[in-house]
């Protein structure tokens, strides 16, 4: 379990306006969360120190550049080895289309999420994953008809 790191009102401010906007000037940036450009940065250079903030990107909208199918594939398995895990995480890390992959608890091991242009699209991926690792009992696939709610950030009022 990673540790926790404490967050001030001044951090959390921060964080609000750099997850909406990473491209902001420090300047900008300072002048939102009501301080100078220097103290600004070394709470920025901190807070990615840490661990709290782990990357800064670009977030493409999948539908305009061809892929406008969102795919959830349920997987349950008949092997619990670190071989086999090995396998399948080294599979997942190989597949593009694989955007997120849950261990999980209850009836399946495993949840993905995959990003493809279609049905067709996503067989491919199915055919791939299944002749990469062996021991898959079941795999369910749902797709999404609609995304109601998509977010990239954590609202840091909900930070404890």
């Amino acid at each position: 379990m990673s540790r926790t790191v404490a967050l001030d009102p001044t951090d959390r401010r921060i964080l609000r306006v750099v997850q909406e906007d990473a491209t902001i000037s420090m300047q900008a940036l300072a002048d939102r969360v009501g301080l100078t450009a220097n103290p600004c940065w070394r709470r920025l250079k901190r807070l990615e120190a840490e661990g709290v903030i782990q990357r800064r990107i670009t977030v493409v909208d999948a539908a305009s550049v061809g892929l406008g199918m969102t795919a959830f594939v349920g997987i349950r398995i008949s092997r619990h080895d670190v071989e086999w895990l090995d396998a399948f995480a080294a599979a997942v890390r190989n597949i593009a289309e694989i955007v997120e992959c849950h261990r999980v608890s209850g009836e399946l091991d495993y949840l993905l999420k995959v990003i493809i242009e279609d049905v067709a699209h996503y067989d491919r991926v199915y055919q791939r994953l299944i002749s990469l690792v062996p021991g898959l009992i079941d795999v369910s696939t749902s797709f999404s008809m609609e995304r109601l709610k998509q977010t990239f950030g954590i609202d840091v009022s909900t930070i404890p």
